[in-house]
Order: structure tokens, then sequence, then C-alpha cells
């Protein structure tokens, strides 16, 4: 009798960093189409928008990027949002009502529940409707819209080919990262908000492929949209320590506001739902407070990048400022409750490079501008929990390099301000209304670390081959300590040399069978044990376990696979989870051992 090792753990001196295969390769051809689709649908969002402003606010037809601010309506601009969002309602009533809210949360849903798989329908009514909301006044960003159409176009090209769903993930998210480069030209930052708030891994399979179609997008920007940086400032001499640590407080400041923007925007939504009417109608109310704010103060209506290069900048203070932030954020979060379509990074830009100019001016020290920057950083790093994106999104922004490391201090305070303050971000806090849990930290799998050698069971259930089912089966019925702890007992001839194994299930067939007494384990084991050795990793095992259907293995010697030295259950696998709990939550003051 054989028993083949099924096993196919490798030995420690092959085990490799990464798990990234040569598929990695054709990821990368794939991404390159995407990113050439991502920068030419950034084109073809950004021309809608400039569209629809100039038809809407100025009753002209023109691709010109101009800001709503600049109308002559008069109190007529009051009825274009509403006539927007009415039309968004409509779209959202009778297309998808994916395109409702600003895109990123739908984008993570598709990926962790939906196999990343996205309707084409949403690829076509998403920009569409997001171009409406902002052209007609809208006060959101590009960005959630891009990065939703980006991920649908990723989705669809993926769906073409015969790809796993992580894979499909990772084409998913290169739309995304690519429409944002192409957009804001910033490839770097687009990578690292795939890495932080959408990949959900940290892989070179997954991270390559983004970067690929994150540099196509970028490369092909410059011809379509031009080149960057979108909001260029005189840069900074080297930060003194002093203003490093006010951009501490900068930071904690745009952390209390990131929080107080959550509460409020969550907060119109569910006055929202208190409506007696279909959430059809609910953007046209949205509307109806957006048209009233754009007519006291017109800055609120649309994108705002020019308002957003005046606050870096360093010209736009005074009461003018509050009024402004104060503004905008009412806005902003009762359009955004009320369930249009429109991405948030450019409002929480505004509303953040506004605290920081606010403070800067309060301190008197320093330049406003690098104030709204760090303000800036902070509201994006804390509200999207994304501190590196938020760091460098500005510095790519503004090619300001002596500002990164108060920006790298404005985003990681506002970070552990969010974090300590709110259980989830803006993003998740609509997924978990949904009944959805999303765990945003990133760790090393501890089944990746552990060894099989270090949790089996060193001492296995065993029975010998010529023992008849019957007097198993009563022996473990008796509470046999070392049979009975077990849903598998090992077989072993005379010599201790592996024969089989045998489970619950497989007594319990040949007693039914009735020939429980005649029957010998050596007859009624399986003969083609799974097996696998020491020095596998836990994943290894554990795919093993999945591949087979099975819930056991018998540990074995790799040159002698007859030779057994151990048993691995599932009991075993989680006690190398409760290791990795013990080390997270049970506090003891470390031994001190002294050198010898």
């Amino acid at each position: 009798m054989t028993v083949p090792p099924v096993a196919h753990a490798s030995p420690s001196s092959s085990l490799a960093d990464f798990r990234t295969d040569r598929r990695v390769l054709l990821l990368c051809l794939l991404a390159i189409p995407i990113g050439a689709m991502g920068a030419v649908v950034a084109k073809v969002l950004l021309w809608l928008i400039a569209v629809i402003t100039n038809a809407a606010f100025f009753l002209r037809w023109s691709a010109e990027a101009v800001s709503p601010s600049l109308n002559h309506l008069g109190a007529w601009v009051i009825l274009v949002p509403v006539v927007g969002s009415l039309a968004i309602g409509l779209m959202a009533r009778y297309g998808s009502e994916k395109i409702r809210g600003h895109g990123i949360p739908e984008a993570l849903e598709a990926i962790l529940l939906g196999r990343s798989l996205i309707n084409p329908k949403v690829a076509v009514l998403k920009p569409v409707s997001s171009a409406i909301s902002i052209g007609t006044g809208g006060p959101f960003g590009a960005e959630g819209p891009i990065i939703m159409t980006g991920g649908a176009l990723g989705s669809i090209f993926a769906q073409r080919f015969h790809l796993s769903s992580a894979e499909r993930k990772t084409l998913l998210v290169a739309g995304a990262a690519a429409g944002m480069s192409a957009v804001f030209a910033t490839p770097i930052a687009a990578v690292l908000l795939a890495v932080e708030l959408l990949l959900f891994e940290w892989k070179p399979r997954s991270f390559i492929p983004v970067a690929v179609a994150a540099i196509i997008a970028s490369v092909l920007r410059v011809p379509l949209l031009g080149d960057g940086p979108i909001f260029p400032v005189a840069a900074h001499a080297a930060l003194p320590p002093a203003a490093l640590g006010i951009a501490l407080f900068v930071g904690i400041a745009a952390g209390l506001g990131s929080g107080a923007l959550t509460a409020l925007v969550y907060g119109c939504e569910d006055l929202f739902e208190k409506l007696p009417f279909h959430w059809m109608w609910w953007p046209a109310i949205g509307g109806l407070v957006v048209g009233a704010g754009g007519y006291l103060d017109p800055r609120v209506l649309g994108v705002g990048y020019e308002t957003l290069h005046l606050l870096l900048l360093g010209k736009l203070l005074g009461a003018s400022l509050v009024g402004l932030v104060m503004a905008k954020a009412v806005v902003w979060s009762v359009a955004l409750g009320s369930g249009t379509s429109g991405g948030v990074l450019a409002p929480l830009l505004m509303i953040g490079g506004g605290i920081g100019a606010l403070f800067g001016s309060w301190i008197g020290v320093g330049d406003p501008g690098l104030w709204a920057m760090v303000g800036m950083a902070g509201m994006m790093g804390g509200t999207m929990r994304s501190p590196l994106t938020g760091m460098i999104f500005l510095l790519e922004l503004t090619h300001d390099l002596n500002a990164l490391p108060a920006l790298l201090i404005g985003s990681v305070a506002a970070l552990c301000v969010t974090v300590l303050i709110l259980k989830r971000s803006i993003l998740t806090e609509k997924l978990a209304r949904r009944g959805q849990h999303i765990a945003r930290e990133y760790s090393v799998d501890v089944f990746e670390l552990a060894r099989v050698g270090d949790v089996m069971d060193v001492n296995p259930p065993t029975a010998p081959a010529s023992m008849s089912v019957a007097d198993l089966a009563d022996r473990i019925a008796a509470g046999d300590a070392e049979l009975s702890r077990r849903q598998g007992t090992l077989v072993v001839e005379d010599d201790g040399r592996l024969a089989g194994m045998i489970t619950r299930s497989d007594i319990v067939r040949s007693l039914q069978a009735g020939n429980g007494t005649t029957t010998t384990l050596r007859a009624a084991a399986s003969a083609n044990v799974v097996v696998t050795h020491p020095d596998a990793t836990l994943h290894d095992a554990i795919a093993l376990m999945l591949r087979q259907n099975i819930g056991r293995l018998a540990v074995v010697e790799r040159a002698n696979p007859r030779r057994i030295l151990g048993y691995l259950g599932r009991a075993d696998i989680l006690e190398a989870r409760a290791k990795m709990h013990d080390e997270e939550e049970l506090r003891e003051r470390a031994p001190f051992r002294a050198e010898t």
C-alpha cells in the first residue's frame, strides 16, 4: 500500500516573499488599454461638465472651463440646481440606483461583495449624472464619479477575459486609479488611493497593474488635458520645527472638522429618510438648498477649483473665508445627503483648506496658503482614512516639495483624531448602513507566518490497521482520551508506518452497513491520505484542505511520507489565530533577560 503525498508545500528554502506569478504580466498588458480608457473618460467627463455649466449658467454652447460663480442669473440661479437634480432623480429611479451618492462606496461594494462585477449601465449613467449635477451647480468634485466610472470600465473590460474575481478586482481598481490620475494629474496619489482604499491588500499582483494604468493615464493626460500641476504655488522654504508644530494643530483641527462633516452628512441623510415621498424627489430638495446657497454665495456652486487655488495662494482670508467654509459645508452635506450624484474630494479640500487658512490667520504665523495646504491634506487623510494619499495628493497638485513634512504631520494627526472619534469613515458609513462591514486595517496573514510544525498535534490519535471498525467505535464511545478528541484517526501498521486515515463518518457508514465487526480499519480507511509537512505554511495547508474539501491533514516527513510526525485539524489552525489574538490583547511586563 502506498500513501502518495498530496500536499505541495515547498520546503523552507524555496518559500518566496510574494506569491505573485507570471499572470501579473497579463494583468499589466490588460491595464494598458484600461489606463488609456480612463484618460479618455476623464476628458469626456470634464468636457461634459464644462458644456453643461456653460449651457445652464451662461445660456451658450461652449466647452470652455468656466466657474458657475461668475453667472449673472440673479435669483434664477436657485432653479438651476433644482432642474439638474430632478434629472438625476429620474435617471436613478429608471436607470440605476447605483448612480446615487459619490461613487466610492459603490466601488467598494462591487469589489468586496459583487465579485468586482459592475453593470455596464453604471459606466454610462454615472458620468452623465455627475456631469449634470456638477454642471448645474452641485457642490461636488469629479473624483468620485471618475473612480466609479473608471472602475466600471475596468470591470467591463476584465469580464471579456477568463479571469478570477481577484484579477477582475485589480483591473477594476486600475480603471479607477487611471481616471483619478487623468483628472488631477496625480498618478502617485491615485496608486496610493488604490492601496489605501480600494484594493484591500498590498500585493505586487495588484499594485503593479494599477500603477501601470495610472502611469498610462498620466501620460495621455498631457495631450488630452494638459500637464500639471493643477494648482501651482510658489515653493516654500524648508520648514522650521515651529512650523511643523503648527501643522500638528492644523491636522487636529482638520480631524475634528472631518468628524463634524461626517456627522452632518449622515444627519442630513437621516432627515431625508424620514420624508413621506419617494427618494427620486430628494435630490430636487437638495438642489433647492444648493441654489439658495449659490444665490447667497456663488462660490459654493460647482467644483470650485478657482477657490481652491486662491486658498493655496493665501489670498482668501477673513470673514469671507468663514462664510465660505460654513456655506460649503452645509450645502454640500444637504446635497450629498439627498442622494444626488457627485464626489467628495473637492468639497473636502475646500473645507479643509478653509479650516487650515483660518487657523493660520488666527495664529498669525507663516503663510496662510501653507496652512490651507496642510488643512486640505488633513481633511482628505482623516475623512477618507487615507493619510498617504492625502499628503502626496497635495504634493502633486502643488509641486511644493518642502511642504511635505507638514503635509505628513497634518494628515497623520487628522487620521489619529478621526480613528479615535469615529468608528467608520464617510465612505464606509454608507455601507455599514446597508448592513455591510469593511475592515480597513492591513496586516500580514498569521497563516503566512506560522508553520504547520508550530501548531500541529505531535501526539496524533492512532489505531492499528488490524483493529475492527466496531472496536474503534466502542473505544471512541467509551471516551478514550486519545481517540475521542479528534474527528479523524490515523491508521498505522504494526511498525508505525502510516496506512490510512479513518473519520467518524467512515465509521458510521461501516456500522450502518452491518459489517463493522468484520471490517478492519485497513479496509475501511482511506488509503490516499492527504498529507502535509511540518515546514509548510499554514496558508498552504489551509489551501490544501479547501481544495480537497477536508478538515484534517496527516503531517509526515517530507523524505518519508509513511512516517507520521503529527496531525493538523481545524482546532490546531485556530490555535495560531488565538496566539495572534493574545499578542494583540494580552498586556504584560516582558521579563528581563540578562545577556550571558
